[in-house]
């Protein structure tokens, strides 16, 4: 089942955003607590609204929920973010692919921190994403990696810890085993030259931030 969650960031209307709501059915859409907003102003109701519901509008819960929405609420005083929550309801439920959007805001530890998320364990071996505008950032984890796009669109690789062995194929700054590490900008704003890139690396994580067109 495709897995929709709604964060309590900017929207940011896109082409990639878009893609994830093209995504046929069935879908399983789950709101992270104030996220609740954009789901609804797309016309969406979801199956879940989660979090500590300190930033959902009222009114929007007792829509919701007139129209069938379940509500999770947790204790303010907690140790998982919002987001976290939904992202463990979304993996418990069997969801796979998951698309997250409206995870970056005007926060930037809560942006950093949701972009973390994408290592919870619930979520390993799971196509998850986050979209926003032009742009999805998935993490990577040794093996091969294909990026299916347009000739022009934007690659970043970024490090967490350091990555090693780095293989790419075509893509215009090749790397061919290479190391990168936390700090140097080495890996980004590569190119893809054609419909498919791949990269296959050996240790290490890596954060790949697709942008559709250049960036």
């Amino acid at each position: 089942m495709y897995g929709l969650v709604f964060a309590n960031g900017d929207l940011n209307d896109g082409p990639a955003v878009r893609a994830a709501l093209n995504t046929p059915p069935p879908w399983l859409v789950i709101a992270a607590d104030g996220g609740l907003r954009h789901a609804l102003a797309l016309d969406l109701v979801p199956e879940v609204v989660i979090g500590d519901m300190d930033s959902a509008d009222p009114t929007l819960l007792v829509q919701a929920q007139q129209r069938g929405a379940q509500v999770r609420r947790f204790p303010v005083d907690k140790d998982e973010t919002d987001l976290e929550l939904a992202l463990i309801e979304a993996a418990q439920c069997g969801c796979d692919p998951i698309r997250v959007i409206a995870a970056v805001g005007g926060r930037l530890d809560q942006t950093i921190g949701n972009a973390y998320l994408l290592a919870l364990p619930a979520l390993r071996n799971r196509d998850v994403r986050l979209v926003s505008g032009s742009q999805s950032v998935w993490l990577a984890y040794p093996g091969e990696v294909r990026i299916t796009g347009e000739p022009g669109d934007t690659l970043s690789l970024l490090p967490v810890g350091a990555a090693t062995g780095i293989v790419t194929d075509r893509l215009k700054y090749p790397l061919r085993h290479e190391t990168l590490t936390f700090g140097p900008a080495r890996g980004m704003s590569n190119v893809l030259l054609e419909h498919e890139a791949r990269v296959t690396f050996e240790s290490g994580l890596l954060f790949m931030i697709h942008t559709m067109g250049r960036a």
